[in-house]
């Protein structure tokens, strides 16, 4: 029951956000429009962005980050399911936009994924400076280019993104490829 009201909710909001902007929604508006009572939203959500979080998780790769395949269908699905709620979503430049989400995610699943490949607890300040560069920098291309490029196909984005990993992340996510 507890998942069929967050959907409920998630789509209420994507219907939302292709009426008006992000930041001209309130927690009000989704529970008018999904018909529940405010505690129920905050049962299950902490606020309006915590809810396009949600969405976007619930699409993220849950396959190997290091899976050119597996990001090119989370490029053009991304592309595909643009219509409005990315271009709303990336264009929130709040507090709690997706955009810092979707860094937070990338930044910690790469450093989970070093740590697990060097077995260590911690990384060298140097390795962490290069993981949060590279997330910083295909976060913000995938968004201009989701946004704003219709000619570049994902296979390409994709591969101009792992060909732009910091050297040091390449040795330790392509060891083989380092020759």
């Amino acid at each position: 029951m507890a998942d069929r009201t967050k959907i409920w909710i998630a789509n209420t909001m994507k219907e939302l956000m292709k009426q008006k902007p992000v930041d001209k929604i309130r927690v009000t508006d989704i529970c008018r429009a999904a018909e529940i009572q405010r505690p129920t939203f905050y049962y299950h959500f902490k606020d309006k962005h915590d809810v396009i979080a949600w969405i976007f998780f619930q699409n993220a790769p849950q396959e190997d980050l290091l899976d050119r395949e597996a990001a090119v269908r989370a490029m053009r699905e991304m592309k595909k399911e643009l219509s409005v709620f990315y271009q709303r979503a990336y264009a929130d430049v709040s507090q709690n936009a997706l955009w810092k989400y979707m860094l937070e995610y990338f930044c910690e699943s790469y450093s989970r994924l070093a740590m697990e490949r060097l077995h260590t607890d911690s990384l060298d300040a140097g390795i962490a400076f290069a993981i949060r560069m590279y997330c910083y920098g295909t976060v913000g291309m995938a968004m201009e280019w989701a946004l704003s490029d219709n000619i570049t196909p994902a296979e390409t984005v994709v591969d101009f993104m792992f060909r732009s990993m910091p050297f040091p992340v390449h040795q330790i996510f392509f060891p083989d490829q380092n020759d």
